[in-house]
């Protein structure tokens, strides 16, 4: 079982030292050599990685890689056994191959824990945290490409939980039939909302939509995944983040 999962970096940092990890420079045209891999070789959108965000990577991935499986985590967040406390701890809980292997042998897709925001939906999140117009667009396209993604889209946008941070290993021919419908939709997006005057948090809209995205694909196609514990290995600022998230309740209209 070949299994090739991609940690999503912008610069220098730990990494895993497993032959499962493969460390991706994103969004590397124009900038400068980290010693890693570059998504700006081959077939890519490597220039795209201020909307796109890690999907540069994910992008690079599909039309240039080939293996049994292949995934996405980020350099500070991995899917891990369970949550410990302490940097170190939370390294050493990292998914190893063997532990990979196991896993997929059960399930051909894995992805992030449950998200839950209990007092809200996935659309109203997002509509207080982003600019709305990316979502409702999202859902112009499936209603005009892919008519019978249009109830998968529904429901996941009125959850109260997602699977979120792009974040998966999946079986190859998953990977690539997921790849091909995503990049589909985000590239009609694209041509159809204005994101000249967002600041740089915002104009990540692609990558955001991407979230809500994979839940869709993932329940038209009822596909067969297990959820894994997703640790993030720095320490976190939890009354900022806990602020951040009653702000932006109110931050759009």
């Amino acid at each position: 079982m070949d299994i090739n999962i991609l940690v999503a970096t912008h610069k220098r940092y730990w990494m895993p030292d497993d032959p499962a990890y493969f460390p991706i420079h994103v969004g590397r045209t124009g900038k400068s050599d980290l010693g890693y891999a570059g998504d700006d070789t081959g077939e890519n959108i490597s220039s795209k990685n201020a909307g796109y965000c890690e999907l540069t990577g994910l992008y690079w991935a599909w039309k240039n890689l080939d293996a049994d499986y292949l995934g996405l985590v980020h350099y500070r967040r991995y899917f891990t056994r369970k949550e410990v406390h302490g940097i170190e701890g939370k390294k050493a809980q990292i998914l190893t191959t063997a532990d990979w292997r196991n896993l997929l042998t059960l399930h051909p897709v894995v992805v992030a824990d449950k998200r839950n925001y209990y007092i809200e939906s996935n659309r109203s999140h997002y509509n207080h945290a982003h600019h709305r117009e990316g979502l409702d667009e999202t859902e112009r396209i499936i209603w005009m490409l892919y008519p019978d993604y249009s109830e998968a889209f529904e429901l996941v946008c009125s959850r109260t939980w997602a699977h979120m941070f792009n974040m998966f290993v999946m079986r190859k021919d998953l990977f690539d039939s997921y790849c091909t419908w995503l990049f589909s939709v985000l590239t009609e997006l694209e041509e159809r909302i204005d994101i000249s005057a967002y600041n740089s948090y915002e104009a990540r809209v692609f990558g955001f939509v991407s979230e809500i995205l994979l839940d869709v694909w993932l329940e038209k196609n009822k596909i067969d995944y297990a959820e894994q514990n997703v640790s993030f290995i720095e320490p976190q600022n939890w009354l900022k983040k806990g602020t951040l998230f009653l702000l932006r309740k109110f931050r759009w209209t």
